[in-house]
């Protein structure tokens, strides 16, 4: 939903890496913070959980995950305008974050992110039949066209992953799905190239995602 917080578990969550990008800090020392924070108060520590991650040159190393209390104390000893702005920032993310998790455990989220399910199986079957168009037009990498589509959908739709989509996001992706696929059967009927299908499936769908965002303002 937003690159600032993120689920973890069911738990809207950023990380200490994240966190010293952002602010400008150097991630050394920005777990020391945290270390500091916990070797304080151990209640601390139920708001971080330590983790890892790889370099670029292969070396593992930690960082921590934290929930809105544990940023909220991080970030106390943050300081400036800039610091200030980021702040506000993370806290809108969590806010987002916090108000999708509360709209997953619907019944309407469960219900669209079922029927989203049938449209995306419809879908892949019309894409089965294109790869083996596209390879009958000899197509070496006719495969990744199921990847293509699917990023491009996800891509109109403003969906990173469809867990962690809202429910008007979820029915945007079904819209732009239901497109795709007509414009394939149509494509592939009218004997059209498998990449002139791929650009009249763009061009249709920049069309309805721009008709959608007026509809929004």
């Amino acid at each position: 939903m937003n690159e600032l917080v993120y689920l973890k578990n069911d738990e809207a969550v950023c990380d200490s890496l994240q966190v010293a990008e952002k602010f400008g800090k150097e991630h050394k020392n920005v777990l020391q913070s945290i270390d500091n924070l916990i070797a304080e108060n151990s209640a601390v520590k139920i708001m971080f959980k330590i983790s890892s991650y790889k370099s670029g040159n292969g070396q593992s190393y930690r960082k921590f995950y934290m929930n809105r209390d544990g940023f909220s104390l991080l970030a106390m000893g943050f300081t400036g305008r800039e610091a200030l702005e980021w702040k506000l920032q993370y806290i809108r993310a969590f806010n987002q974050m916090e108000n999708f998790i509360r709209e997953k455990s619907t019944q309407m989220w469960i219900e669209t992110r079922k029927a989203g399910k049938l449209t995306r199986k419809a879908e892949t079957d019309t894409i089965q039949k294109l790869v083996e168009y596209a390879k009958g037009q000899g197509s070496s990498h006719a495969e990744m066209l199921y990847m293509t589509y699917s990023r491009l959908a996800n891509k109109m739709a403003g969906i990173n992953k469809r867990d962690e989509a809202t429910v008007m996001q979820l029915n945007n992706l079904s819209l732009m799905e239901n497109i795709i696929l007509h414009e394939v059967d149509l494509g592939i009927m009218q004997g059209k190239h498998y990449q002139e299908i791929y650009r009249d499936c763009k061009k249709r769908l920049e069309a309805v995602k721009d008709l959608a965002y007026l509809e929004a303002v």
